[in-house]
């Protein structure tokens, strides 16, 4: 079969490529793509895939080769890192200004001289907020605020890793705390940053899930970072399982600007570790002091109760007394004029007023009808007694 046309070489059509490419792209220009692979060269330059997805997310639409030489790139990392707070990462969405290289080996490649980090923090954000509106969309937002927790919460399921200082900090300052209160801590390690830490965290949850019994409450602590560390607790999936576990989850994760998203969805959310462990003690020292506050005014209440009880007793006392005393002079009163009457009645009494009492045979005489002539009487005197005869008697006329 006879081949019509001019045949040329593959070095002469790549060349004949490159020189329309670079012709029409002479000038550097922007490009914003997400990272598909990164990979820093020993010798200092960094390797990009750049891609864009299509329009469901599901493929990649395009793809291409891009490179930041060292002499670039010693520029370029730390001004992003310190604008954006994260490395260059894979996932990440960047804006980069390019210029479009073709190699006859290699193809087309991008030659990166700057990156915007403004369009990075733009898109992290948007992907920050689409999150948060999806979780508010499906009621996630109050789901673990609706728990009670137990009024002296005491046992605690914590979720950190063990080599954090944050971790080691919040142990020490709660089972050594100045009021000797006494917690149940168990530790449920997990990665708290990197792109692992979400399903390490949800792997936890799941743990704890099966000895749900145990715990009071649930504690995710993390130390301070960058906001790159930081950025697995704006996970979905990790803030969905926060939001709909079945029992209170208080976080602890060092931040000092805004919180994340797993804070927004938690029971409860501070600063840091330290503080988490101080929110904790905080419920023993107001209910220590609501008990000394209601044993303060119970006290004040029985010492107003007992003085009301004593005034009372001396009252009734006083009352007693008088009584008493009253009842003591009516019957002294009363002997005393008994004794007037005895007094009054005795002989000697009577003969002391000049008065004579008669006896016959001993027995006080009171009538005349009692004696004959001849008897013998005794006559007794207030000074002396006269033994007598009755000669004759005489009897008083009745008027």
């Amino acid at each position: 079969m006879k081949t019509e046309g001019k045949q040329i070489g593959l070095v002469e059509l790549q060349e004949q490529i490159k020189d329309s490419v670079e012709g029409v792209y002479k000038e550097h220009i922007w490009v914003c793509a997400e990272i598909s692979e990164i990979k820093n060269h020993p010798s200092g330059h960094c390797y990009l895939t750049l891609i864009e997805k299509d329009k469901d997310g599901d493929g990649v639409s395009a793809k291409a080769a891009a490179i930041i030489w060292s002499s670039s790139y010693r520029v370029v990392r730390p001004y992003f890192e310190t604008t954006t707070g994260e490395p260059l990462s894979v996932g990440m969405h960047i804006l980069v200004k390019v210029q479009v290289q073709y190699s006859i080996l290699y193809g087309v490649s991008l030659i990166v001289y700057d990156i915007d980090p403004s369009f990075t923090v733009g898109e992290i954000e948007l992907e920050r907020q689409r999150t948060i509106k999806r979780l508010q969309e499906e009621g996630m937002f109050e789901m673990n605020t609706t728990l009670v927790l137990p009024l002296l919460p005491r046992r605690f399921a914590v979720i950190s890793s063990d080599t954090a200082a944050g971790y080691r900090d919040f142990m020490n300052h709660l089972h050594k705390n100045e009021y000797d209160y006494k917690f149940y801590t168990k530790l449920f390690s997990a990665p708290m940053q990197g792109k692992d830490a979400p399903n390490g965290i949800i792997s936890a949850l799941e743990e704890i899930a099966d000895q749900i019994d145990s715990f009071d409450a649930v504690l995710v602590l993390r130390g301070g970072g960058s906001s790159h560390d930081l950025a697995c607790f704006d996970d979905y999936n990790l803030a969905v399982n926060i939001a709909q576990f079945p029992i209170p989850v208080l976080t602890g994760i060092g931040h000092d600007q805004d919180y994340h998203i797993v804070d927004m969805v938690a029971y409860a959310n501070v600063k840091t570790p330290t503080a988490l462990a101080d929110y904790i003690i905080d419920f023993f020292v107001q209910e220590e002091y609501q008990i000394s506050s209601l044993a303060s005014r119970l006290q004040l209440a029985l010492s107003g109760k007992w003085q009301q009880e004593l005034s009372r007793i001396e009252k009734y006392k006083l009352q007693i007394n008088n009584s008493f005393l009253r009842k003591i002079v009516q019957e002294k009163n009363k002997i005393e004029l008994y004794e007037y009457k005895i007094a009054s009645l005795n002989p000697v009494t009577i003969l002391e007023k000049g008065f004579v009492v008669a006896l016959k045979e001993g027995e006080r005489l009171d009538s005349i009808e009692k004696i004959v002539e001849g008897d013998n009487l005794t006559l007794m005197f207030k000074d002396g007694i006269v033994e007598c005869v009755v000669k004759s008697k005489t009897k008083n006329q009745k008027k």
